[in-house]
């Protein structure tokens, strides 16, 4: 549920210290830094501590980055105390099933330098091990060794088998969602099932930027089509997680707060679903 989002104060109440409760009862930053395809190293290193001076406490990384050591590192070099930021990672397609889901997470809280970690995902619906690996998680959770755990690339199919069979719901699926790509059954049957909705890739990854309907919104409230869009995933309920490596972007990314789309701006962005999959299509993962 939103604390201090659209379903409570409205969409001029959101700002950067507005979370959304998850179902696990700890709250989560709806804006934050995606760090895939950031290079290791000092990019990574950059873009997180631009993103803490910018205002973001969300970070996502994963096994598969190759970069959670540098979220790590970014951590223990800024000011804030540990308390004051929710990471993150995830869990590869190799490293399913019950132990070795396990191992992984505890090679990544290592890797980081972290006595626990925020979320922890299952990064893809990978078949015939994933009920497996879920177990695992859920231990994790019991345990407190992470704070939350979730899916991402779960369509419906996945989560109704994995609430079929499990005890514990997920807290967040994070999946791909732009005005671009709207994967309405799946956002549904999330929120029916009390699941927060995490968008990954909203700014298309540059690929509709240049759209004339998008344009025009953005010409309409004086902001750019990159704005809109996060804006646009915002008032939609969504956690939003951009991705960049440079600072000056980062900073502009987070410009979302003071000002709102309309509710005529919201129905021309919800017109402009065309499927648009920047990377994975988990449709068909059976």
């Amino acid at each position: 549920m939103w604390d201090g989002g659209v379903g409570v104060g409205g969409p001029m109440s959101l700002s950067f210290d507005s979370t959304v409760l998850l179902n696990h009862g700890i709250r989560m930053p709806v804006l934050g830094l995606g760090v895939f395809q950031t290079p290791p190293g000092r990019a990574t290193l950059d873009a997180v501590l631009a993103a803490f001076d910018a205002g973001y406490r969300l970070i996502d990384t994963a096994r598969i980055y190759g970069n959670e050591a540098d979220v790590g590192e970014a951590i223990r070099a800024s000011d804030l105390s540990r308390d004051e930021i929710f990471v993150t990672t995830k869990l590869w397609n190799t490293d399913h099933g019950y132990d070795e889901a396990l191992r992984a997470f505890e090679t990544s809280r290592r890797r980081m330098g972290l006595d626990h970690v925020d979320l922890y995902l299952i990064h893809w619906p990978v078949q015939g091990a994933r009920l497996e690996s879920w177990k695992a998680l859920t231990r994790l959770l019991k345990e407190g060794r992470c704070r939350a755990i979730g899916v991402s690339n779960y369509m419906v199919h996945h989560l109704d088998e994995l609430v079929g069979a499990a005890d514990v719901v997920p807290a967040v699926n994070q999946i791909e969602v732009s005005p671009f790509l709207q994967p309405r059954a799946a956002i549904a049957r999330s929120k029916d099932l009390g699941i927060q909705v995490e968008a990954y890739s909203p700014l298309t990854k540059a690929r509709r930027l240049r759209d004339a309907t998008l344009r025009a919104v953005a010409g309409h409230v004086g902001r750019s089509p990159a704005h809109v869009l996060l804006r646009w995933g915002l008032q939609k309920g969504f956690v939003v997680i951009p991705k960049s490596a440079r600072p000056e972007r980062i900073r502009e990314n987070a410009a979302v707060f003071d000002f709102e789309l309309s509710v005529e701006d919201m129905a021309l962005l919800d017109g402009l679903d065309e499927g648009l999959h920047t990377g994975w299509n988990p449709e068909a993962a059976p």
